[in-house]
């Protein structure tokens, strides 16, 4: 299924300026930031989009940058985000932004509805973006005696952001809609040389053939001369992964991997302990993260290079959302990465040895974990077992 990589989506994108920005209030100042100085176009693209402060702090600088002549794209996915209100949905479309949903509930043209839009993106003027797994709503921000769900996202700047620009048209413009997507690229502005980083755009989209953020992940266990460090709120890996980790475990690759200890998603958790003896059996050192709810998706080999954006290492992921993610093939930067990842292990985590987990779960609990495991490999295949690749 992982077939196909041409070397044209494997190309490095070179001179951008990159910064790792942390979830709550660095995140959405930085986005705010970045909307409320756009001259051309936003395009704003997320899974959940909810209507509670962050949501309406949000919407307001977007109809204040229409109102001023920007041209606002935004894009919800139509499930998760199903919830905003027509009133909510009108007020943006008076203000003068562009809203639609992706393939809402019961109207899309396949009804596949394990295929969700979960990669959140924001693009201004062609030059400015941020890419990570950071949605719109409160859960997400810091608010009064709540702080944000850990999670991760890049800063860009220069020629990369460009070609985020084209992914997020590509994605907004429906199926057989060239002329919009010839007209939307005619917003994008020259775009000068930022910095000194190599970036390159990945995606993942099994139903059109994508699964290039699945490759960098095989590459990166593949390629890993040292060690790999893992952040994944939702780590369930596939077949393919699961013998990529045993390959790199046997040539003493240092693998450590931090997973959720509060989740959003019980039978999700459930589930992924399920895997923690699999895991430890591969001398993979594996770590809780305990603060709050871990949602980031991340990772780094090697202190070299680093992988940022949407995508769970799950088959989720793999073979049925549409994911965004990019690679920085920056020692600085992924030195930069390794050191915080590094820092939450540290000071945030608890580690998970054989011994604890055999003392915190009796028997009926594993075998809930072991339901639980099978049940999400069954809800996948039934919202899944029907898609076709275009």
């Amino acid at each position: 299924m992982l077939r196909g990589i041409n070397k044209k989506s494997s190309a490095y994108i070179p001179h951008n300026r990159v910064k790792l920005v942390r979830g709550g209030r660095d995140y959405f100042s930085t986005l705010t930031r970045l909307i409320n100085h756009a001259q051309h176009s936003i395009h704003l693209q997320v899974y959940i989009y909810e209507n509670d402060e962050t949501g309406q702090m949000v919407a307001a600088r977007l109809m204040e940058a229409a109102k001023r002549g920007v041209n606002v794209y935004l894009l919800c996915d139509g499930y998760a985000s199903k919830e905003l209100s027509a009133g909510f949905i009108k007020e943006l479309q008076t203000a003068g932004v562009h809203f639609r949903f992706f393939e809402p509930l019961l109207k899309s043209e396949h009804f596949y509805f394990g295929r969700r839009m979960h990669h959140k993106v924001l693009v201004v003027d062609g030059h400015y973006g941020l890419v990570g797994g950071i949605n719109i709503s409160n859960r997400y921000n810091d608010m009064d005696n709540e702080p944000a769900w850990l999670d991760w996202a890049l800063y860009m700047e220069g020629q990369a952001a460009g070609a985020l620009f084209k992914v997020c048209i590509d994605v907004w413009a429906r199926p057989g809609q060239m002329a919009l997507k010839r007209n939307l690229r005619h917003e994008i502005p020259a775009i000068p040389s930022a910095g000194n980083s190599p970036l390159r755009i990945r995606r993942n989209d099994w139903v059109k053939r994508k699964n290039q953020i699945s490759r960098s992940y095989i590459n990166m266990l593949k390629q890993a001369t040292s060690h790999v460090i893992l952040m994944s709120g939702y780590f369930l890996p596939g077949s393919i992964i699961r013998h990529q980790l045993t390959r790199a475990s046997k040539r003493n690759i240092e693998i450590k991997v931090i997973v959720a200890g509060k989740s959003d998603v019980k039978l999700a958790k459930h589930a992924e302990r399920y895997m923690y003896r699999w895991l430890l059996k591969r001398n993979i050192k594996l770590y809780e993260y305990n603060q709050s709810v871990l949602h980031g998706k991340m990772a780094t080999r090697d202190g070299k290079w680093v992988t940022i954006g949407s995508y769970n290492v799950n088959d989720i992921s793999a073979y049925a959302s549409v994911e965004l993610n990019v690679d920085v093939n920056d020692v600085e930067f992924a030195t930069h990465v390794q050191q915080q990842l590094e820092a939450i292990i540290e000071k945030d985590c608890i580690p998970v040895t054989q011994e604890d987990y055999n003392k915190r779960y009796n028997f009926f609990q594993r075998f809930i974990q072991y339901c639980s495991y099978w049940l999400v490999r069954i809800i996948f295949y039934l919202f899944t077992f029907y898609f076709k690749q275009r």
